[in-house]
């Protein structure tokens, strides 16, 4: 098993949920982005997902566009990006994820980056604007390598489609809670309860709920009807509400540490 399905089973076997943690690399730069990485880890979050910076992001809501701008700025790219989560890999074992678009992988090469992914030490990757048809090409390389392809469910895929998508995908499933965009509203658990069960008639994949989702209550009622919760925009927006560079980590951990302590509740 990788890294991905270790964690889920160690969580099944702890009777816990998974605490997934969105970041966007390079904000407000690379360094300390590895820095907040490792102090999430320290905090309780069980998956990392490390959000590729990109012009155009058409899945994400102002405040994670707002999040790739300013790391843009700062010169982030792929291939920093993939630098910065080796450096990570001397410390830490914590599942990766690389979040993003196609364009950037793309510009990279498919192949070179497959294999620099691989030696980098990320464990999946999710990349938003590629439906399953389209993603032959890119699995011809990254399947071979271990690398999990991890796709995403909406609220309006039919059960049809969700069998189509689960079907080959791999380390979890993500179900997007809402329509629209990330961060911009809440999600209603009487749906998620739906979508979920018929996610898991499908696949025997962990099934995780992303887009929405804020505080610790909210994370806590979700994770009881899931197998783990994404926690994205708010805390890209704490991140970026932080004016002095030196408590970034600090003020990542209270929010982070306090959500999984909650979810821990029995």
């Amino acid at each position: 098993m990788g890294r991905i399905a270790d964690k889920f089973h160690q969580l099944r076997k702890d009777s816990e949920k998974a605490l997934v943690v969105y970041i966007t690399a390079g904000d407000p730069d690379l360094l300390a982005t590895e820095e907040i990485i490792l102090s999430l880890e320290r905090a309780g979050a069980d998956i990392i997902e490390v959000g590729v910076p990109f012009s155009d992001p058409t899945a994400d809501g102002p405040i994670i566009q707002a999040a790739a701008q300013r790391a843009l700025r700062s010169g982030t790219n792929l291939r920093s990006i993939l630098a910065m989560i080796k450096r990570v890999r001397q410390l830490s074992q914590i599942p990766i994820v690389l979040f993003g678009y196609y364009n950037p992988i793309h510009s990279f090469g498919q192949q070179a980056f497959a294999t620099e992914a691989m030696k980098a030490g990320v464990d999946g990757i999710l990349v938003v604007d590629l439906p399953p048809e389209e993603a032959q090409e890119l699995r011809t390389y990254t399947d071979c390598l271990g690398l999990e392809f991890i796709t995403l469910v909406a609220p309006t895929t039919d059960d049809q489609r969700v069998k189509d998508i689960t079907k080959n995908a791999g380390g979890f499933v993500y179900y997007v809670s809402i329509t629209g965009v990330t961060g911009t509203s809440r999600p209603s658990p009487q749906s998620i309860r739906k979508d979920v069960e018929r996610i898991r008639r499908a696949t025997n994949l962990p099934v995780v709920v992303g887009f929405g989702i804020t505080d610790a209550a909210q994370a806590y009622d979700i994770s009881r009807l899931s197998d783990g919760v994404v926690i994205g925009s708010a805390l890209v927006r704490t991140i970026a509400d932080c004016r002095q560079r030196h408590e970034l980590a600090k003020k990542a951990v209270a929010y982070i540490k306090g959500i999984k302590k909650k979810m821990s509740e029995s």
